[in-house]
């Protein structure tokens, strides 16, 4: 994404920088598959899980330790990675998220020499003819571009309203960088489609071109400035929720001039509540908002992290002071840097609508078909078994939010948590086209608002706006009664013929009843035997082998060598299931 008017004194990623680059992410990304793979799938398989499960929460921190190291030192798209696992603050272990947590703020900044040789050579003219001021000084430093505080000179104000602004520039050199990141990343994603587990649940190529696609749109100022505006006419009568102005007399595609909205970071608990405002509250209205972005407009900000979201308190006039309802926030949302934004087609939307719905409902069968119709799993899969569990699921946890969760005694999981896992594994599920984006909003989303609030209750935010979504959908209740009801005539026609053919295979002695969930027990107790019988004859070989070598060199050796095929055997019986 390099423009026409690249300055030649601007930094230029070298080829041998570039190569050392790719081959960095490579070795990381190799290593740790490696060890992920021991860890977490050979060692279990042997019988040796408790090394694994003892070792993890060292291993994730070091881990993180590395991932923060690599990231800082080379920064680009791998910034993005750790912001993203930083966030998941709802899933993944400490250990990981608090050593991450820094990604988003602590970026370095690129000298200002630099940024200014670039602004200049793309607005075609010194900084001082176009700003009363730039500070040197850098209010944001992120991974793929700079943010500094101006101000524009009296014409421009006129012209515009606006006087104080920020100037945002790209980090020299980002096309290049951004370009040898994603080769690495397809590389990286070649080889997860090659494991079976990966591949049989996502499109790795497409997931990665879908990644490039949000990552090439991200360097694109000219994009973010348009999806900046859209954004806010889709929020303009919404009180909740504000959107910087644009500069677009002062904007290219690698540089961006907009309303300086600096407030309050969306996190710092400390500066709401000296501010007056309830961080819960807070929590509660973001959820809202996204949820209104995904569920309704169809149009989301997919990198709502803490840098990119601002607490702006009200500011009230003498005359509308006290005027507004006391469960209305005195504050405002103010979202920034729309480089990453995301669109739900109608279909999605729609099914992500039922999936919400039936969520709040607690209804198993209902957040079946909703993942049916989001597509999130193949059209042949048979969820009689996940229908089961997963009202099952809302029966014994439904409604607890995640504080809740960790209070709960972990001896009442281990059973549940091993079936539930049972019924997915068994499923095949796969990740859609155009769902990363979704499933990035959501998580830093989820992660924010457990950062506000250690009790946050994510059902108390889905409820309200599933009741929301029933009273819109209301004007659908008769045809999807009429549908309804064609499909019970359509159904009764059919009972007699197939309670005939049921009642025929009853008296043949041909009707196969299952459990899918007793064959699963069978299968695995069948493997653990053949298993256990494989390393008794491992044993017994290596054991004889060592006896009989110290007599006889040759057949001692033949011995220890047969008993590695015993070993092999006993590690991958069973594999296939």
């Amino acid at each position: 994404m390099a423009s026409e008017h690249r300055d030649p004194a601007e930094t230029v990623v070298s080829a041998g920088a570039a190569r050392a680059r790719y081959r960095r992410i490579l070795r990381f990304a190799a290593w740790h598959l490696l060890v992920t793979w021991w860890f977490e799938l050979f060692l279990p398989r042997i019988g040796l899980g408790s090394i694994s499960a003892r070792t993890r929460p060292a291993r994730m921190k070091r881990f993180a330790q590395r991932f923060r190291t690599l990231a800082l030192n080379l920064g680009g798209l791998m910034i993005k990675v750790g912001q993203f696992m930083s966030s998941r603050l709802d899933v993944l272990p400490p250990e990981l998220t608090a050593e991450l947590e820094g990604l988003q703020d602590e970026v370095p900044a690129v000298a200002f020499a630099q940024i200014r040789r670039l602004a200049e050579a793309e607005l075609g003219a010194p900084l001082e003819d176009i700003f009363v001021y730039v500070d040197e000084v850098p209010v944001a430093a992120a991974s793929l571009g700079q943010a500094h505080r101006a101000q524009l000179r009296s014409d421009d104000a006129q012209r515009t309203g606006l006087q104080n602004v920020v100037l945002k520039v790209q980090r020299p050199g980002i096309g290049e960088i951004v370009a040898v990141d994603l080769a690495a990343l397809r590389r990286v994603g070649r080889w997860l489609s090659r494991i079976r587990i990966v591949s049989s649940r996502v499109d790795m190529p497409a997931l990665m071109e879908e990644f490039a696609q949000a990552s090439l749109e991200e360097i694109d100022y000219l994009h973010e400035a348009a999806s900046a505006e859209r954004f806010a006419a889709d929020f303009a009568q919404d009180p909740r929720v504000g959107v910087p102005a644009v500069v677009w007399e002062r904007c290219t595609r690698r540089v961006l001039t907009l309303e300086d909205v600096t407030a309050i970071k969306i996190t710092d608990a400390l500066a709401l509540r000296a501010a007056g405002i309830d961080p819960a509250q807070v929590a509660s209205v973001f959820a809202s908002v996204m949820f209104e972005q995904l569920f309704t407009s169809g149009f989301f900000h997919a990198d709502p992290h803490p840098g990119n979201i601002f607490i702006t308190p009200a500011v009230e006039s003498g005359a509308g002071a006290g005027t507004a309802s006391e469960t209305e926030p005195r504050w405002e949302l103010t979202f920034i840097d729309f480089g990453m934004m995301g669109e739900v087609t109608p279909k999605t939307r729609s099914g992500l609508r039922k999936l919400l719905i039936a969520a709040a409902a607690r209804d198993g069968k209902g957040l079946v078909a909703a993942i049916n119709d989001v597509g999130v799993l193949v059209p042949s899969a048979d969820t009689g078994e996940l229908e089961r569990a997963l009202t099952q699921l809302f029966a014994r946890f439904g409604g607890m939010g995640f504080a809740e969760l960790r209070e709960v005694d972990p001896r009442d999981f281990v059973d549940f948590s091993e079936e539930f896992g049972d019924v997915v594994r068994s499923l095949p599920f796969q990740l859609p086209e155009n769902f990363l984006l979704i499933i990035r909003a959501m998580s830093l989303t989820s992660g924010v608002c457990s950062s506000l609030d250690a009790k946050y209750n994510l059902w108390d935010s889905v409820e309200p706006f599933a009741a929301q979504l029933l009273r819109e959908e209301g004007g659908n209740f008769i045809k999807d009664a009429a549908a309804q009801a064609v499909e019970a005539v359509s159904l009764t026609l059919r009972l007699p013929r197939r309670v005939d053919g049921f009642l025929s295979r009853i008296e043949e002695g041909s009707l196969p009843v299952t459990n899918p969930r007793l064959e699963r027990q069978n299968a695995r107790l069948l493997d653990l035997t053949r298993r256990l019988g494989s390393l008794v004859v491992f044993g017994a070989l290596l054991i004889a082998g060592a006896l009989v070598r110290s007599e006889d060199i040759v057949l001692g050796s033949v011995l220890m060598g047969a008993s590695v095929l015993a070993l092999l055997h006993g590690m991958w019986v069973g594999r296939r299931r």
